[in-house]
């Protein structure tokens, strides 16, 4: 039979298929509940409108982005961000009735390029017993007597180093500095690590790089911010697991260190997590306990000086504070001086209700669910503002 022949017959029977792929396809799709979805545009494949998403804007604003896709499509739209679809929110009514039901209607949950990068056994990933698990864990080693007698002095000694950086009529950036604050102060907490060794300062390279490819386009190819961040993922939990393999070497010899009094140490002792347990809740909680402490930081400093008045009483609160030190001789802040600011305490609250300190959160439907006569069963991206 000739080629020709051959391909005459193939392409007959091809399309004496088409008909019922057809049917079958028009049956499948008609068979489908239909969705009552809001408004919106899913974007390109794949990468739907994530790479807009992402752009970057100020934290006291929403954001050009949320802004024009909320004038034409309002405070609730459909969209497809980090290669899934979704329904974001600026809605106060809708993002309200999901933090309600939390457990009942909606769960945490983070695109799956997220997760890769955060790992599995993520604090921010899971859901249920086993998060409640590791949040325990957390809590227990961050008791109130710790708080009271290792963190707060910790605090102050790590303030005190970065102040004391600052050369006089210098100009710095807020936010690098509180960042670089934030990162010494979880390394020595979590690793007994301190600030300005050689791996404090390579690891918080890696972590840098990191950072900036945990909320990317999910592109993993060469030379993407996502591809640099799963490297230096690598990196980092190969350093970490270093660590631990010391310090269990140094558990069962007897020749522990009193100085690595931290997060490390107390989870190898008072915990059965497996080491990729451990390795993803170090990460999780570097990541969580640097990226928002710093932001808040940054924006307290920010919005400080559009108020002269606060900064006034600000000043006023804590030179109360260091005469009753210097009238009783001491030095250290104590926890006694930490319940007496009151006004400092009603800064940070502010800060954080005028500014994004987190940028959005993911909610996944567990249950089909109606708001409005909208939706049911597709991932929920609240945005805050």
């Amino acid at each position: 039979m000739s080629d020709s022949l051959l391909t005459f017959y193939s392409l007959s029977a091809i399309l004496a298929l088409l008909p019922i792929f057809i049917f079958i396809l028009i049956k499948r799709k008609q068979s489908k509940p239909r969705l009552n979805l809001p408004p919106g545009n899913m974007g390109w494949p794949f990468l739907g409108e994530t790479i807009g998403y992402l752009k970057p804007y100020s934290a006291t604003t929403i954001g050009e982005f949320m802004e024009q896709h909320i004038a034409r499509y309002g405070t609730i739209y459909k969209s497809k961000l980090f290669g899934e679809p979704a329904i974001v929110s600026a809605d106060a009514g809708l993002n309200r009735f999901i933090l309600q039901n939390e457990g009942k209607l909606f769960e945490c949950s983070y695109p799956r390029s997220i997760g890769g990068i955060l790992g599995k056994w993520s604090m921010l990933v899971l859901v249920g017993d086993m998060h409640r698990d590791m949040r325990v864990i957390s809590l227990n080693f961050l008791s109130h007597a710790r708080l009271r007698t290792h963190l707060l002095k910790e605090v102050e000694k790590q303030s005190l180093l970065v102040l004391n950086s600052w050369s006089q009529n210098s100009i710095f950036s807020a936010q690098d500095e509180a960042k670089k604050f934030t990162f010494n102060l979880m390394a020595k907490h979590i690793m007994s690590m301190d600030p300005g060794d050689i791996e404090t300062e390579q690891l918080k390279k890696e972590y840098v790089t990191f950072m900036k490819g945990v909320v990317s386009a999910p592109l993993n190819l060469p030379g993407t911010a996502y591809r640099k961040a799963l490297k230096s993922r690598s990196i980092i939990l190969k350093f970490i697991e270093g660590k631990m393999e010391e310090r269990v070497r140094r558990i069962q010899e007897g020749n522990e260190s009193l100085e690595e009094d931290d997060l490390l140490n107390w989870v190898l002792k008072h915990s059965n997590l497996s080491t990729e347990q451990i390795l993803d809740l170090i990460l999780s909680l570097l990541f969580a306990g640097h990226e928002t402490s710093s932001v808040a930081i940054a924006l307290a400093i920010y919005f400080l000086p559009g108020s002269p008045q606060a900064i006034q009483q600000l000043r006023e609160e804590h030179r109360e504070i260091a005469r009753a030190k210097k009238q009783t001789g001491e030095v250290e802040l104590t926890w006694d001086d930490y319940k007496r600011m009151e006004f400092t305490h009603c800064v940070v609250n502010e800060t954080l209700r005028l500014g994004n300190v987190v940028r959005f959160l993911h909610r996944k439907a567990v249950k089909d669910v109606s708001y409005k006569g909208m939706f049911g069963g597709y991932r929920i991206s609240i945005f805050l503002k």
